[in-house]
C-alpha cells in the first residue's frame, strides 16, 4: 500500500492496515473513521490491488476504469493514450475527435475515466450551421474555453478547428463564433464543459456512525463535521447512505445534476463491496441478477462478482442502479446473507480509489463532464 495521501489527494478507498491481515476478516477491521477536522483517520480497511480485492484499473489509478462487469455490460472503458474516447457517430465525437490535443490533459483528477457515457442529448435542426450560435455580445468560444480549463486558447481553437466541439447541440468549427457563457450548453469530445465557477462538486468519504444530514437534531456525526472549509455553502448530499454504510458521497450545490443522479429514469450505476458471513451458495448471483422480491418490489443487481473469500467471511462487489432505501442490505437479507460491512465505491464514472474516510476533495473539471454527460447535461 502506498504512503498515506495528504487530504484531498484524491488517491481513494480506505487504506488497509500495516499489520497482517485477520483471517475471516475480507475488508480488514472496521475503519474507525476520519475525526472532523483531519482528512480521515486511520483506517483498517481492505488494500485495493491485493489478490482476490478489486484492484485498480490496470494503468488507471483510483480504479475508475473498470472494464467489463460479468453481466456482460461494458463498464467505463479504457481510453487509448489516456485520451477520452469518441462515441459513435455523434457529431464532433467522430473517430479521430480524440486524435489530437487533449482537452484537460493538465488536469490531476479524471485522466482515466475512459470514454464518455453520454445520456442522449437533444440535437438542433440545422446542425453545422453556426451563425445563429453567433452572440455579438458574447465571448469568443476559444477564450470561454480556456478559462474553464479544458486548454490553453490556441489548443481550444485546434478543437473547434477539428469539429470536437459543439455548443447548444451543433458543431463549431469557426473560430470567430462568441457564445454567452452563462447560457451556451458546451461540449467537448462529449465532455460537457461547466462554466459556472459557483457550482461545487465535492466527493466525500463516509465514514460509518455518520448519518446523512447536514444537522442532526441527536448530536450524531453528520456530514457539516466534515465541512469545515465550506461553511455557509448550501451543499446537497446526492443521495444517501444509511449510518453503518461507509463509502462514496457526492456533495454539491448544483440541484439539476444531483435531482437527475438520484432519479430512477437516468439509471445511474453505484457500486458497493459487501462483506458477508460465508460460504456463499452457488446461484445467489444469478438470482440477484433475475430479481428479488422486496417488500416495495422486484430489485435486481446489474453484476454480481465474489471478490474474496475468506473462512467464514465472503467480499463481493454487485453494481446496481436502484434508488431503493437500504436496497443492498435487503437483498442480501432475503438470501439469507445479512451484510457486515458495506462501503460504496463508484456513483457512475466517480470513483474512491484511495480516498481516506473522513476526507473531501473536488472533483476534477473533466470529471464534473462526465457527471453532466451521464445524464444528459
Amino acid at each position: 500500500m502506498t504512503h498515506a495521501p495528504r487530504s484531498g489527494s484524491g488517491r481513494n478507498s480506505p487504506r488497509g492496515g500495516n499489520g497482517p491481515r485477520k483471517p475471516g476478516k475480507a475488508f480488514g477491521a472496521p475503519a474507525g473513521g476520519g475525526r472532523p477536522g483531519k482528512a480521515g483517520g486511520k483506517d483498517q480497511g481492505f488494500k485495493p490491488g491485493q489478490p482476490g480485492r478489486p484492484a485498480a484499473g490496470k494503468g488507471q489509478p483510483g480504479g475508475t476504469g473498470a472494464g467489463k462487469t460479468q453481466s456482460g455490460r461494458p463498464g467505463p472503458g479504457k481510453a487509448q493514450s489516456g485520451r477520452p474516447a469518441a462515441g459513435k457517430g455523434q457529431p464532433g465525437r467522430g473517430a479521430g475527435a480524440a486524435s489530437g490535443p487533449r482537452p484537460f490533459g493538465q488536469e490531476r483528477f479524471g485522466q482515466n475515466l475512459g470514454p464518455v457515457r453520454n445520456r442522449p442529448r437533444p440535437v438542433r435542426s440545422g446542425q453545422g450551421e453556426t451563425s445563429e450560435l453567433h452572440n455579438p455580445e458574447g465571448v469568443r468560444l476559444q477564450k470561454v474555453m480556456a478559462s474553464a480549463g479544458v486548454a490553453s486558447r490556441r489548443v481550444c481553437e485546434e478543437l473547434i478547428e477539428a469539429g470536437r466541439v459543439e455548443v447548444d447541440g451543433v458543431v463549431v468549427r469557426e473560430l470567430g463564433v462568441r457564445v454567452d457563457p452563462a447560457r451556451a450548453v458546451i461540449h467537448v469530445d462529449g465532455i460537457r464543459i461547466q462554466t459556472n465557477e459557483a457550482l461545487k462538486y465535492l466527493v466525500f468519504n463516509k465514514p460509518k456512525g455518520v448519518v446523512c444530514t447536514m444537522e442532526d437534531p441527536e448530536g450524531r456525526p453528520c456530514i457539516s463535521d466534515y465541512l469545515k472549509k465550506h461553511q455557509g455553502e448550501r451543499l446537497f448530499h446526492v443521495g444517501r447512505l444509511d449510518q453503518a454504510t461507509e463509502g462514496l458521497l457526492l456533495l454539491t450545490n448544483d440541484g439539476e445534476l444531483a435531482n437527475r443522479l438520484t432519479h430512477p429514469s437516468y439509471e445511474v450505476p453505484k457500486t458497493y463491496l459487501v462483506q458477508v458471513r460465508g460460504p456463499m451458495a452457488h446461484g445467489i448471483g444469478a438470482r440477484m441478477k433475475q430479481g428479488i422480491e422486496l417488500e416495495d418490489g422486484l430489485a435486481t443487481v446489474d453484476s454480481f462478482k465474489l471478490v474474496d473469500s475468506t473462512p467464514g467471511h465472503v467480499l463481493v462487489e454487485v453494481v446496481l442502479h436502484s434508488g431503493k432505501n437500504r436496497v443492498v442490505r435487503r437483498m442480501f437479507e432475503a438470501v439469507g446473507h445479512p451484510v457486515e460491512r458495506l462501503v460504496r465505491t463508484q456513483i457512475g464514472p466517480i470513483g474512491l480509489g484511495n480516498q481516506r474516510q473522513g476526507s473531501i476533495r473536488a472533483l476534477g473539471r473533466q470529471e464534473v463532464g462526465h457527471l453532466l454527460a451521464l445524464v444528459g447535461m
